[in-house]
């Protein structure tokens, strides 16, 4: 019977890896990474956000894979529950729940491509209280303090905070990357990472030559699998 090997974890690329570009996963594959999982524990590492990651690879990706990194790593689940950002957008909505302040109005976080939006009164305001609560944020500074409060609270994610606008500010990780993933890894301390644009300048590049993986550069799905096949299956 196979038996996972403790402090091991494979990581893959999509595109190019799992799936042939911008294509969706065959039936082959996700069947083999199935039968790899109970190896090694599994999880895939993309760019793009969980529903086209989910297009690729199936809607219960993130059940079918033990960790699952979109937008590399800014949306991580573990065994199918949210996890890192989750943390800071309940303390940032507990924050903004005890924020006295005239209006609030609603949506008051915002997912975007490699970033979040955070608004202290919400989105959903009008123009007009809009214009208000700009001129109100130039007298108390919600939106500084907030940013000061959250900076100080979360300085171990290494974030970025942009004020801007008139309602809200950004956050964004430093070192936007495939990297970024790896902050929610600590517990393996071997880790193999498949991707087949690790060249200087592809996306995989970072993480291929980070010195806390061990990089397969791959050519196409197929090669993955026989990679994979090698390194995990022989004794299995």
């Amino acid at each position: 019977m196979a038996v996972r090997k403790p402090g091991l974890i494979a990581l893959f690329d999509v595109d190019g890896t799992l799936s042939a570009p911008r294509k969706v996963a065959t039936p082959k594959m996700l069947e083999f990474m199935q039968q790899l999982r109970k190896v090694v524990t599994v999880g895939v590492v993309g760019g793009s956000d969980l529903s086209k990651i989910s297009e690729q690879l199936g809607k219960t990706v993130t059940e079918d894979y033990d960790y699952v990194f979109s937008e590399n790593g800014l949306v991580a689940y573990k065994d199918g529950k949210l996890i890192g950002t989750q943390e800071f957008i309940n303390f940032t909505l507990h924050y903004i729940a005890d924020l006295d302040i005239p209006i609030k109005r609603g949506t008051f976080i915002e997912f975007r491509s490699g970033m979040i939006n955070v608004s202290p009164i919400g989105r959903n305001c009008s123009q007009e209280e809009r214009d208000e609560f700009e001129k109100y944020d130039k007298v108390h500074n919600i939106r500084s303090k907030m940013v000061s409060v959250l900076r100080e609270r979360f300085a171990h994610l290494n974030l970025t905070f942009s004020i801007g606008g008139q309602i809200s500010f950004d956050v964004f990780p430093q070192g936007w990357d495939k990297t970024y993933c790896l902050r929610y890894l600590d517990e393996f301390d071997e880790i193999h990472f498949f991707g087949d644009k690790t060249y200087n300048g592809g996306n995989d590049h970072e993480i291929y030559e980070s010195e806390r993986t061990v990089g397969h550069p791959v050519i196409s799905p197929e090669d993955t699998v026989e990679q994979c096949k090698a390194l995990f299956l022989v004794n299995s």
